[in-house]
């Protein structure tokens, strides 16, 4: 009976195949690593290397500029003619310019009072200012409450327009683009802009018109983003950490030195003769402000940015929605540089240095080598020698270089440099979407012009905390991302190879941001609504 015996049997069976599969794949493993992966690996690893001493040089070059603008150089209102626009006796009201006032939205129910209110807040001359409300919103209950807004602000006395279109061509900026046909429009001379969920300071025009109305140059005044709910969560405080970065060192220095930088899209406002020269609102990428910045820059016109005036928005404080926004942050700039790379090349409009700084500084290593960097060579391939330990990579490149790039950054908010290890780990995390949708921006395959509106909150949150909690219900989809599960997976496995057979001590490392993987990979960051 004991011959007889399964039990025996079947356990030797199966352990004589896995040694087999075990046997075959190693000797595969064998014959192809050192012709094959050996080098790809390696060729991986300088390539890396030089995007890196590409992002550091860039970094290092900002910081030094960054310090002497703040030490040396002069602020806005010295380095451009300012001063504030005088009444007229003769001519009363109409020694102010006219200005238009354009809040574009889509479905915005929880902040669209808060925008309309702001905008109709604005301390200017009632007779020489427009509020343009353009209203895409496809829900009929939202859209019959923004156009009641309108109504009772109308009552008041606000000169205010409400727009619809019966479709949503060109979403942003086919909006834009349409409400600038309007005919009070020809009276116009500037046009601020302000996204659904901005609320500028009633001064707001006050302190950036006098610089378009006294510099003949000037085609767009910017001002600075201040997050209102910036601590409402973790991922609201690695986002302010990333963006304060862009608006303290990235928008300063372009401003100072090249009186070119990228339109944020909003809290900014534009000389209409200037965004007309330049060719108005194009639809064919997913940054519209983008696309119309370096065109107006390559029609001669310089900008202006300002640190000092801050107008209030909101982050996007659920993951879904800041994955669709970064998703069109990512992909449109790469969309963009390969639709205008030769036109700015063969431009004759500005010196050889500004199309250097606009195609190497501004596009190609910002825009493109910052994302693919950070995923290629953190995520896939410094975990990659830890299999393959023929390859090295030297400890400037893995360890001192992404050292003083991180500090860099921790200068744009010291409030949050205790976080910056978590800082760290989730920008790792989502290079992998910058790095995916920087593909397809410049392969311009799926998704290239995809565009969903970034879901903002507004007081959803606390209105809901004071009802009856619900049991949050949601879609397995919906909470789970493969992608970040399969690379925290191979992170994970890495991991336990070094600590197995490695000699890098990368392990440390490889846990940790495979647990970031994981945490964000079953969706445990960010806020959740139920039923949002």
């Amino acid at each position: 009976m004991e011959r007889l015996s399964g039990t025996s049997i079947l356990p030797d069976t199966f352990e004589g195949t896995r040694d087999d599969i075990v046997s075959q794949m190693g000797l595969i493993w064998g014959q192809i690593k050192a012709p094959l992966i050996v080098p790809l690996l390696q060729l991986a690893v300088v390539l890396c290397l030089i995007m890196s001493l590409m992002l550091f040089i860039e970094r290092v070059y900002m910081g030094i500029v960054i310090v002497l603008v703040k030490l040396f150089g002069q602020k806005p209102e010295k380095r451009y003619k300012w001063e504030p626009i005088r009444d007229d006796v003769e001519l009363g009201n109409l020694a102010y310019p006219m200005v238009l006032v354009q809040i574009p939205m889509y479905n915005e129910r929880e902040v669209y009072q808060l925008s309309i209110g702001a905008a109709c807040g604005l301390s200017w001359p009632s007779d020489r200012i427009i509020v343009q409300v353009l209203d895409d919103s496809t829900d009929p209950t939202i859209k019959d409450l923004v156009e009641l807004e309108c109504q009772r602000w109308a009552s008041k006395g606000i000169n205010i327009k409400y727009e619809i279109r019966d479709n949503r061509n060109g979403y942003k900026a086919g909006a834009l683009k349409e409400g600038m046909k309007r005919s009070y429009v020809k009276d116009c001379d500037y046009v601020a802009i302000f996204d659904a969920d901005f609320q500028p300071e009633p001064d707001f025009l006050w302190r950036t018109i006098p610089f378009l109305v006294h510099n003949s140059e000037l085609g767009l005044v910017q001002a600075r983003w201040k997050f209102v709910n910036s601590d409402e969560c973790l991922m609201t405080r690695m986002q302010e950490m990333s963006l304060d970065y862009h608006f303290t060192v990235e928008q300063e220095v372009g401003s100072s030195t090249y009186a070119f930088f990228g339109f944020n899209g909003t809290a900014g406002v534009w000389r209409i003769a200037a965004l007309n020269e330049a060719g108005g609102w194009k639809d064919r990428t997913t940054v519209e402000d983008m696309d119309l910045a370096v065109r107006a820059s390559l029609k001669g016109w310089k900008f202006v940015y300002l640190s000092n005036l801050k107008v209030k928005n909101e982050l996007p404080s659920t993951l879904k929605a800041y994955r669709y926004q970064q998703h069109r942050w990512s992909c449109g700039p790469a969309n963009l540089f390969r639709k205008m790379v030769m036109e700015i090349i063969k431009n004759k409009k500005v010196t050889t240095w500004k199309k250097v700084h606009v195609i190497y500084s501004f596009f190609f290593v910002r825009k493109i080598v910052a994302h693919i960097i950070t995923f290629i060579f953190y995520c896939i391939v410094l975990p990659a020698t830890v299999i393959v330990p023929e390859v090295q990579v030297p400890k400037w490149g893995a360890v001192y270089i992404p050292s003083i790039i991180t500090l860099l950054n921790a200068v744009g908010t010291p409030r949050s440099l205790h976080l910056i290890v978590f800082w760290i780990l989730f920008e790792n995390v989502m290079s992998l979407h910058r790095t995916k949708a920087t593909i397809i921006g410049l392969l311009e395959t799926s998704r290239v012009n995809e565009w969903v509106v970034t879901e903002k909150l507004g007081d959803a949150l606390k209105g809901k905390a004071s009802k009856t909690p619900k049991k949050p219900r949601f879609k397995i989809g919906e909470r789970l991302h493969l992608l970040e599960l399969g690379v925290g997976v191979y992170l994970f496995f890495c991991g336990c190879y070094d600590v197995l057979f490695g000699k890098n001590h990368f392990f440390i490392y490889l846990f940790v941001q495979a647990i970031a993987f994981f945490i964000m990979g079953f969706g445990y960051v960010g806020t959740f609504v139920p039923n949002s």
